[in-house]
């Protein structure tokens, strides 16, 4: 099990910055009952094994004007390792794709996007994702409205499986 080495303070700290990743050091270690030196070494360990892989805004898309919100899924030629990995590369370099996961099924990737303006991802459509080497098929959903987009992992499940084990 991936998570056996972390210990009931570390999952609180890792539950509490997934929650708000800007608070105080000193904050952290209240809300987890310990003192700040020892938070600051624990936080450090988290980051170095890879626990945290880094700390962002969650910022409004739509509110910067990107009204646009695309999922993308993606049927390759192709499935042959080096194929999806030059895919998965090519993903990574267009700005407008915020999230690319490889699937099983009928569906080789899922793509999130976002764009200023429908003509924008029209044009990205064309000119970049169906014409890209070894596209076979993409499918577009557009996003008419967000029920729900919680980051991370809910930790309430994770405790109650530990507890479960124990």
């Amino acid at each position: 099990m991936p998570n056996a080495k972390l210990d009931p303070i570390d999952r609180m700290i890792l539950a509490e910055l997934q929650g708000d990743g800007r608070m105080t050091n000193v904050e952290l270690a209240k809300r987890v009952g310990i003192s700040a030196p020892p938070c600051l070494r624990r936080v450090r360990t988290l980051e170095e094994a890879g626990f945290i892989r880094g700390y962002h805004a969650d910022v409004d898309a739509r509110a910067l004007g990107f009204e646009v919100q695309v999922f993308a899924m993606v049927g390759l030629q192709s499935q042959a390792e080096a194929d999806l990995s030059r895919f998965e590369e090519r993903c990574r370099n267009w700005p407008l794709v915020r999230e690319c996961h490889m699937l099983n099924g009928e569906v080789d990737f899922i793509l999130k996007c976002v764009a200023p303006d429908l003509s924008t991802f029209q044009t990205f459509l064309t000119e970049q994702l169906t014409a890209a080497e070894n596209v076979g098929s993409v499918k577009t959903s557009l996003v008419i409205r967000d029920a729900k987009d919680e980051p991370g992992v809910p930790f309430d499940v994770l405790e109650a499986r530990m507890a479960a084990e124990a």
